[in-house]
């Protein structure tokens, strides 16, 4: 039909239908009175048959048409429960929509000009009840709530129901009627995914729709969440527990220590000099702070190194307290050192006899003399030690100076060992009493296991990005470990099929308003976490929040480059739409224009006193194939993306639709961290529907009693392998039987 012009045309009357109501007439009296027609009845039947099949034929063609002008107006509800997510060994669904081509581009252009204005707004009449029905909304007469319910009336056959609530213009996914799934391709996840839109627009259900199938498909999957999304809690132990992952499951949340998993930062490294760059790369590097924050590494160094050789783990807490008195980390590891030479501390102990305030030097006051005799001992021995000389370099500075260097780095310490928190970043390995399971990187992704890591980023962001960055920094080391040596380093020889199987998972990471977290350890994840299996898919609101995090545009176009694959929600930020738009060829666009022109004739004799001639003339025109407005009018939930290499492809995502089972799946427990979550934090995220997300009971807030009365023993100081039955029972249980208290 549409094929046989030169320009497409769907947005008219749908003149097809006059064919069809003229085909079913004639068939009508073709099969019923064919007398009337001078036809025998036999081939009246033939008759009536022909015309039916044009009337079918044209019926079609007028249908094209009238979906193609409904879609303009209003899209089809797309609705779609957890359940109901398809889940492919091959592709990560993304939705409904369709390759944009230069076709949809010239049916755009088409559909805004204004002679087919009456066919992509709304009628005079659905203007007429929304203004009726706000001037009524305020009344408390029941006929004037009737007719509000009447009006509002979300069913087909209300012809002035309202619109959704998810805004734009449905004109960018209505210019293609046959929308199909669309599946990113596996293979091109390595190459990392980057999730652009604006505050409240489907990037955090979305997220919700990927993380589900990694699930499914049995893969380790982390979500970093700093604003506290208690849906995507939900989602995630729902899902884990339908694809029976639960003994896989963790939660890691600042905002609540006393139920959350525990987590060493700086415990696992490959290099000792790791733990001070996590650490100090937290304090800014620019102007003249790079020479404090080159102290603070130097100095943490040196406790890492002390720590490490005297066979202790480092953590947060262990090095704020030597940073604060180095001495005593001093004389540990000098005890150790001389262990086997008891003329050492004799020697030591009479020169500390030795010592008074005027033979101290002045660097030197105020430390103890025990701390002085060993700091001279060294010296007149001359013991080359590298560890050694650190500490002594260390306590050599004077107490006023070395304060005052160190200032910037004390109170990020402090914030990270302060009340609960030390319990969870400084976790206590030899506690056998704490039912609270620890875990590192490298033990999630043997396990393939399911993290939750909310970073309470509302209540001290500082301390969120502190976090998150360490625990990039983390996994960039773990990834370097793998990706040398393989996830089976260390661990017994396994059977050749079974070893192949578990050396191949991968680590999908997924990183929520990533600007909070992103620092210079994420730069390296993204550049080279690739290699070890590490698909990192980051959501952001606009590329001026990378810019400012990483504090230069040089820096944001390094960490951009690194995502091969783009998906861009509405935006608010022209400069961000254009990161999408400035990526694609310009194409060709018809344009018809109307020309009329006359011409007097000037023979006298001539009965013809002027000529005219209408017609209409074809141009074509080069634009963009889409424009930056285009994103930032785009509806919520929908999105366009640049995948495989930079196709263009337009998305819409299913809005979540009700699933009663995933209730019956969340323990107690896990319902009430969410009700507690939704108390606090307002993300908005629900704005599809009133309510929003998944509807759970909340319970008491009270969750000390379980960890009073659940005293568990049994998991290994080192190596906490199972959250599974020993703290998820816990949680199950005594979330019951505040259930029943309640």
């Amino acid at each position: 039909m549409t094929d046989k012009h030169v320009i497409e045309s769907l947005l008219r009357p749908a003149v097809e239908l006059n064919t069809v109501a003229v085909a079913v007439s004639a068939a009508f009296v073709s099969a019923t009175a064919p007398w009337s027609l001078a036809l025998t009845p036999s081939v009246g039947y033939g008759v009536a048959c022909g015309f039916g099949v044009l009337a079918w034929v044209r019926w079609n063609e007028a249908s094209v048409v009238l979906r193609y002008r409904r879609n303009m107006r209003r899209l089809p509800t797309f609705e779609m429960t957890s359940t109901q997510i398809p889940t492919s060994r091959s592709g990560l669904y993304l939705g409904m929509g369709f390759r944009w081509d230069q076709r949809h581009t010239q049916r755009l252009h088409s559909a805004l000009e204004p002679e087919v204005r009456k066919y992509v707004e709304q009628p005079a009449a659905w203007h007429k009840a929304r203004r009726l029905e706000a001037r009524l909304g305020d009344s408390d007469r029941l006929i004037a709530r009737s007719i509000v319910r009447l009006l509002s009336w979300d069913h087909v056959i209300n012809p002035v129901r309202p619109l959704p609530p998810v805004g734009g213009s449905p004109l960018y996914h209505a210019v293609e009627p046959d929308e199909h799934e669309v599946l990113l391709p596996l293979r091109e996840r390595v190459g990392h995914t980057l999730v652009l839109g604006t505050t409240r627009v489907g990037k955090t259900r979305l997220a919700e729709l990927m993380v589900t199938q990694d699930i499914r498909r049995g893969e380790t999957t982390i979500f970093f969440d700093p604003k506290g999304d208690a849906d995507m809690l939900l989602r995630m132990w729902a899902e884990a527990r339908r694809a029976g992952r639960e003994d896989s499951f963790y939660v890691f949340h600042l905002g609540w220590p006393e139920i959350s998993a525990r987590y060493n930062a700086v415990g696992r490294f490959g290099r000792i000099s790791e733990v001070a760059s996590r650490i100090s790369g937290q304090l800014s590097g620019e102007g003249n702070s790079a020479a404090f924050r080159e102290f603070a590494w130097r100095f943490i160094n040196i406790i890492a190194r002390a720590l490490v050789a005297l066979g202790r783990r480092p953590d947060y807490l262990q090095i704020s307290q030597h940073v604060v008195n180095i001495d005593a980390l001093f004389l540990d590891y000098a005890t150790w050192y001389f262990r086997d030479d008891p003329e050492a501390f004799k020697t030591i102990a009479d020169m500390e006899g030795r010592i008074n305030e005027k033979n101290t030097p002045r660097h030197m006051q105020g430390r103890e003399k025990r701390v002085i005799a060993l700091e001279q001992f060294l010296t007149m021995k001359r013991i080359y030690d590298p560890v050694m000389d650190g500490l002594k370099s260390a306590v050599r500075y004077d107490k006023t100076y070395f304060d005052k260097i160190v200032a910037s780095l004390l109170p990020l310490l402090e914030k990270l060992t302060s009340g609960k928190i030390a319990q969870l970043l400084a976790p206590n390995y030899l506690d056998l009493s704490d039912p609270r399971p620890i875990f590192d990187w490298q033990q999630i992704i043997r396990k393939r296991g399911i993290v939750y890591v909310g970073l309470d980023a509302l209540s001290d962001p500082e301390i969120a990005a502190a976090v998150g960055n360490s625990m990039f920094a983390d996994l960039v080391s773990v990834a370097g470990h793998i990706y040398k040596f393989g996830i089976d380093d260390g661990l017994p020889a396994l059977p050749a099929d079974a070893k192949a199987t578990r050396s191949s998972a991968v680590i999908n990471l997924h990183a929520d308003e990533v600007n909070e977290l992103m620092g210079d350890e994420f730069v390296p994840l993204i550049n080279k976490g690739g290699g070890a299996g590490i698909q990192v898919t980051a959501y952001t609101q606009t590329a001026s929040d990378i810019t400012v995090k990483m504090g230069s545009t040089a820096k944001a176009g390094q960490v951009v480059g690194n995502f091969n694959n783009l998906i861009m929600l509405r935006v608010r930020e022209t400069a961000t739409a254009e990161l999408l738009t400035s990526q694609l060829a310009k194409v060709s666009v018809k344009a018809k224009t109307l020309t009329s022109r006359s011409n007097d004739n000037s023979n006298p004799n001539d009965d013809i006193d002027f000529t005219s001639a209408t017609h209409d003339a074809i141009s074509t025109t080069s634009v963009p194939m889409i424009e930056p407005n285009a994103i930032i009018n785009l509806p919520k939930g929908q999105a366009f993306a640049l995948l495989e290499g930079g196709q263009l492809w337009k998305i819409r995502m299913p809005l979540p639709g009700r699933d009663a089972s995933d209730e019956a799946l969340v323990p107690k427990s896990i319902a009430d961290l969410a009700a507690r979550m939704r108390e606090e934090y307002h993300t908005g995220e629900g704005w599809w529907q009133a309510s929003g997300g998944m509807q759970l009971n909340t319970l008491p807030a009270e969750l000390q009693g379980w960890l009073d009365s659940h005293q568990q023993v049994g998991h290994e100081a080192e190596d906490h392998e199972p959250w599974d039955e020993l703290h998820m029972q816990g949680l199950e249980q005594s979330a019951q039987q505040m259930g029943g208290d309640n």
